[in-house]
């Protein structure tokens, strides 16, 4: 133990919104609850990088008596949250990739627009054929949810992929992104998150797909209030 200069989270202020998160190189701020946390005291240098990316200036720095920063344990920390391989020639059930024949709607019901399965950002594999040379939606989680009109408003003739910048480990998702950048050669893209800050996570995580991909994508970022309505739409240059 040692009196030094750690970072101090004030929970009232944080809104979830995950900057910090990225922001922290040696992974000792995690959301928890939907809250920023810091995660041990070994893995926070005391630097403060991660003070700049917050919007609600809920990070300061104090000092206090607390672990030493350890550089080891920051490195173990990170392999630790590399997904491990699964067991060789497994295969989840819920990853075999499917395609569709889209139905025309019958009796008053509405069909669905959804042409392929899986769906989730961590289950598709980044080589799938639905992927490729596509007009690709990426969605938070919660907008079929809230937009009633989501499957003929934005899905129809997309391939789609979910996930949610919250509560999910995103540095994953930010490798995945890339390798399908990289490997789908995309018509379009676009991105739809709703209007709560946390969601924007999602548009950042875009963002840093590209930027790691090399290529020069724009994307079109779509956000939804919460009653379901098209907020703001506008054009991001990747």
């Amino acid at each position: 133990m040692a009196i030094r200069s750690i970072v101090k989270i004030d929970e009232d202020k944080c809104n979830g919104c995950g900057k910090c998160v990225t922001a922290c190189v040696e992974g000792a701020i995690k959301l928890i609850n939907g809250k920023a946390k810091l995660v041990s005291e070994t893995y926070c240098d005391g630097l403060g990088a991660c003070i700049g990316h917050c919007p609600q200036n809920a990070i300061t720095i104090e000092k206090r008596q607390c672990d030493e920063f350890d550089e080891q344990a920051v490195k173990k920390h990170l392999e630790s949250k590399k997904k491990s391989s699964p067991p060789k020639g497994f295969v989840c059930p819920g990853m075999a990739a499917k395609q569709f024949v889209k139905k025309h709607s019958a009796q008053g019901n509405v069909a669905s627009q959804l042409g392929h399965w899986p769906i989730q950002l961590g289950l598709v594999s980044a080589n799938a054929p639905f992927l490729k040379g596509v007009d690709l939606l990426l969605t938070a989680d919660c907008v079929p949810f809230a937009m009633g009109d989501f499957h003929g408003k934005l899905l129809k003739d997309h391939s789609v992929i979910i996930a949610c910048p919250k509560l999910d480990d995103v540095e994953p998702y930010i490798e995945k992104l890339t390798q399908i950048l990289n490997l789908g050669n995309l018509k379009s893209l676009a991105v739809v998150h709703m209007e709560v800050p946390c969601c924007f996570g999602l548009t950042r995580i875009v963002q840093q797909a590209i930027a790691n991909s090399g290529k020069k994508l724009n994307f079109e970022d779509i956000t939804i209030s919460l009653d379901g309505q098209v907020k703001n739409r506008e054009t991001i240059e990747g």
